[in-house]
């Protein structure tokens, strides 16, 4: 297992296997993505979970972050996360946060991220943001 800047061409194909494989791979790719820090976990060379990083001041996002199917439960996405709220915290981060589908809060909450009273809806899913202070 490895962890390292991953392409944004191969992020991109990621995004929309895991979230959104419905989609074109247009729906995936953010207009601010060419700002951000992407990370992939390789497991034998082959990116398996991949995490966008954005900072702005003291505050950083992280967007989406996915992991392939078949590579969930065995620990990589939570290494990938513990990684990346790190890295923000190591480049001045004051504050994280993000946009969490409703039903993965609970798994969240693990690395210290609470909910905030902001939801919002996109393509038929709910969301939460949710942050965390250093």
């Amino acid at each position: 297992m490895n962890i390292k800047l991953a392409p944004l061409e191969d992020v991109w194909l990621l995004r929309q296997k895991v979230m959104w494989p419905d989609k074109d791979i247009g729906f995936v790719k953010l207009k601010d993505d060419p700002a951000g820090t992407h990370y992939g976990l390789y497991v034998e060379d082959r990116l398996a979970s991949i995490v966008s990083l954005f900072l702005e001041g003291d505050d950083a996002q992280f967007r989406k972050f996915a992991t392939l199917q078949e590579q969930q439960g065995k620990g990589y996405g939570s290494r990938l996360l513990e990684f990346t709220l790190g890295e923000a915290k190591r480049k001045g981060a004051r504050r994280i946060w993000c946009n969490a589908r409703a039903n993965k809060v609970d798994y969240y909450a693990k690395f210290g991220l609470l909910p905030t009273e902001e939801t919002f809806e996109k393509a038929g899913v709910r969301y939460v943001i949710l942050q965390r202070t250093f």
